[in-house]
């Protein structure tokens, strides 16, 4: 119980640091005037959203980091290993957050002002990034490898762990990233997410991983304060990207990985929209499977309002996430 209170307590001081600080921030992007830009392509509707400051995700990244690190100083000066391990979901939040942030400014400012860095330069690092986090959990933190439900043995997947692990951090990475694109949807999915995977992590007695997850989960609800519609903030890649890479080595450290396809359905779903959209568009020769991808942007073009989408959707990440950890308990 006291481990819940802590857990608890952490979420509500990351929620009031980021909310105190939102502020601050959003006048430093207008002032330097760091926007969003509209693709042509997006639904009409979207054209409001054309100068809405874009980067947020330092808004939730910076209390994170703070309260993380301020948690683990003992162990960051060597006086107390215990809470050490955190600091590999710390660093990934990060890495992810600066290439994130490398890409959003490419967008704005840069060569590419409008589409960002290139797909293959991007793509690139994130697999880079992600095999040497891999080889990490792997080698040096040992987590258990993989838990199945209904099975109460973890399961050894030998090297085959290393590519695997690579794969789930870049997939979830850009799962979240094509999520973002609707006013609070991201913030609220994944906020869900890092509870849910939070939950497991007491359940297992990972303590100081269920104390970064919840973290996150009050810096991203002080995030929703200014992202909610109409978004006076948008996390950008900076936030989208370091989020669901990050999501991935919490669930990763867990052993719990596979019920990511559970928990993370709703970006799991708007990653193979994209997948299934471009490969039907190259078969057929130019036709669509959906009205738009990611699938976001079909439901809108449907008639849904933004609000819609973004409710129904939550609704439905909700139910996953309390679907994957009585999955986790069996």
């Amino acid at each position: 119980m006291s481990h819940t209170a802590l857990v608890l307590g952490l979420a509500m001081l990351s929620f009031i640091m980021t909310v105190i600080w939102g502020t601050p921030l959003l006048r430093v992007l207008r002032h330097y005037r760091v926007g969003k830009i509209i693709r042509v392509e997006e639904p009409d509707k979207h054209r409001i959203k054309m100068g809405t400051p874009t980067m947020g995700g330092v808004l939730f990244i910076l209390p994170a980091i703070l309260l993380t690190g301020l948690l683990n100083a003992a162990a960051l000066i060597g006086l107390d290993v215990t809470g050490r391990s955190i600091l590999v979901p710390l660093i990934v939040l990060i890495s992810y957050a600066v290439l994130g942030a490398l890409d959003d400014w490419e967008g704005i400012r840069g060569k590419r002002r409008g589409e960002g860095m290139r797909a293959r330069t991007k793509f690139a690092a994130q697999v880079i990034l992600a095999l040497g986090t891999a080889i990490v959990l792997k080698y040096i933190l040992m987590v258990p490898e993989m838990y199945l439900p209904g099975i109460q043995v973890k399961l050894e997947l030998g090297w085959w762990y290393i590519p695997i692990a690579a794969f789930v951090i870049v997939s979830e990475s850009n799962a979240v990233n094509f999520t973002d694109g609707l006013d609070g949807l991201a913030g609220l999915i994944s906020a869900t997410a890092f509870a849910a995977f939070g939950g497991i992590a007491l359940l297992i007695g990972a303590i100081y991983l269920a104390q970064f997850c919840f973290i996150i989960v009050g810096a991203l609800f002080g995030f929703l304060w200014f992202n909610v519609h109409p978004a006076e903030l948008i996390m950008g890649d900076t936030g989208s990207m370091a989020l669901g890479s990050t999501l991935a080595v919490v669930a990763l450290m867990t052993g719990h990985w596979p019920l990511l396809i559970v928990i993370a359905v709703i970006p799991l779903s708007e990653a193979l929209s994209v997948v299934i959209q471009v490969i039907y568009f190259r078969l057929t020769k130019g036709k669509r499977f959906f009205k738009m991808a990611p699938i976001h942007l079909h439901f809108e073009l449907l008639g849904w309002s933004e609000t819609q989408v973004v409710q129904r959707f939550w609704l439905i990440g909700l139910l996953a996430a309390m679907v994957g950890m009585g999955l986790a308990l069996v």
